[in-house]
């Protein structure tokens, strides 16, 4: 993978490779999970404490990972083994491999493909009676001769063992092989020497055989997640107008008659209620959107949408945002760890952070909580039925009170008690012809002073505005 990050570890669809395996295995019916991994333990930081996690102190191959193994397994029933790279093994294909295994009344019993193009897949070669006699690796040139090259049939990666025989064919198995490494394909011939007879089951989709060992495979095996996602949505009654434009994680839940538009992505434990239309061009990343819900070129992270909200154009929830049923964040508004009141609105081109907004306030544009006092955060508290003018600043620890009002363009920085008007703004002047004195000024050389001066307040005024301009 050419990677810091443990090939296990690298997501799929929201998941770590590793958990796409154990979910499978889970679902399949596994009464004990045992995940091998190395020394270092990388894998433990993905896995909870239900899977049992053997060590391979060095890594000698796969028929070494499972020995390694051995004091997790049961010596009686049956062992499934199952690559840990093959994230798109389904649990009703390793039920079907079990029940196969189970009726065949065999030792042993593996996966199998037919592919056209069969790469670097191990070739199976099968007895004249039809029964697996060995699989052939092709990692490196001598594994395989031309003849079993042109095979077609592949192991998939996916074994039903005898838990017994199984520990005993381990420990005949050789390293001979150009890799010098304990192959699990070994165990069979291993186990037709004790006169046992090993089976093969042929899976339905060949494109359960794509494991990954590199970022070209990853993106491949990506895209055949990612579909399965989509059809299983769409069969459930979503609408994803574009699926090849729309990213759906695995651990997303949608309601039905949901419409995902193109562009969207909706990922990590994301929620979106029936009849909501989330996009175009929007990210909710664990999120819960209500029932109703409308969702326009936004952003949105770790927020609590209720019923019947409207986000967007270009809004941006920050986490710990709450919008209740009703509420509307407007365009280019940003929104962080507020509670929006129930019908209240926060039309456009603003920013609330650190606030509590009551049910049906309106906060005008370019509405601004300043919650920050370079040492700690400070909540604003504005309540039911507020009208806000456009361009006010809300100074925290503040509060306005219900049904109050604030002027426009207020630094507020005291309470307004309920049903007051705040009003915090300079008192506006008007200079008479300042335009034509100040024409005058530029046009006289420097140093010297027009004919007539303006009177001290107003030339204080001319300089107040014309220094800063």
């Amino acid at each position: 993978m050419r990677s810091a990050t443990p090939k296990l570890l690298h997501p799929l669809c929201g998941r770590p490779l590793i958990h796409w395996t154990v979910a499978a295995a889970r679902e399949a019916g596994a009464g004990k999970v045992v995940v091998v991994d190395g020394p270092a333990r990388a894998l433990d930081q993905a896995l909870d404490g239900e899977v049992e996690v053997a060590v391979q102190e060095r890594a000698l191959g796969t028929a070494d990972a499972v020995k390694a193994a051995s004091n997790h397994l049961q010596s009686t029933g049956t062992v499934v083994v199952v690559n840990g790279d093959n994230p798109l093994f389904t649990p009703q294909t390793i039920q079907r491999l079990v029940e196969a295994h189970d009726r065949s009344g065999a030792a042993a019993t593996i996966a199998t493909a037919i592919l056209e193009d069969p790469g670097r897949f191990g070739r199976v070669v099968r007895a004249p009676d039809g029964t697996v006699e060995r699989v052939v690796e092709t990692k490196a040139a001598g594994d395989a001769s031309a003849l079993e090259l042109e095979i077609q049939e592949v192991n998939a990666g996916l074994y039903a063992f005898d838990g017994e025989l199984l520990q005993t064919a381990l420990s005949e198995v050789r390293a001979d092989n150009a890799q010098g490494e304990f192959y699990l394909p070994d165990v069979l011939p291993a186990i037709r020497r004790h006169e046992r007879t090993v089976d093969a089951y042929e899976i339905e989709d060949p494109l359960e055989t794509l494991g990954v060992n590199d970022r070209v495979e990853l993106a491949k095996v990506r895209a055949v997640a990612q579909r399965r996602i989509h059809e299983r949505h769409m069969l459930a009654g979503v609408t994803i107008v574009d699926p090849n434009s729309t990213v759906i994680e695995a651990e997303v839940e949608v309601g039905p008659d949901a419409v995902i538009a193109p562009f969207t992505s909706l990922r990590g434990n994301t929620s979106v209620g029936s009849n909501s239309t989330i996009g175009p061009l929007s990210t909710v990343i664990d999120a819960r959107i209500g029932e109703g819900c409308t969702i326009v070129h936004s952003y949105i992270t770790g927020a609590a949408i209720g019923d019947g909200v409207n986000v967007g154009p270009f809004a941006y929830l920050r986490p710990g945002t709450v919008l209740h049923d009703g509420a509307k964040a407007g365009t280019f508004v940003e929104i962080k760890n507020s509670d929006i009141g129930a019908g209240a609105k926060v039309p456009h081109l603003s920013y609330v952070g650190d606030a509590d907004v009551g049910d049906r306030t309106n906060l005008g544009a370019g509405t601004i909580t300043a919650n920050y006092d370079y040492q700690k955060k400070n909540r604003t508290t504005i309540g039911a039925r507020v009208r806000g003018g456009v361009h006010t600043s809300l100074i925290a620890p503040v509060s306005v009170g219900d049904d109050a009002y604030t002027g426009a363009g207020s630094v507020i920085t005291k309470d307004v008690p309920p049903g007051a008007l705040g009003v915090a703004r300079e008192r506006q002047q008007n200079i008479e012809g300042y335009a034509a004195r100040r024409e005058e000024r530029e046009e006289t050389p420097t140093g010297e002073r027009p004919a007539t001066s303006p009177t001290s307040d107003q030339s204080a005024a001319d300089e107040d505005a014309g220094e800063s301009g």
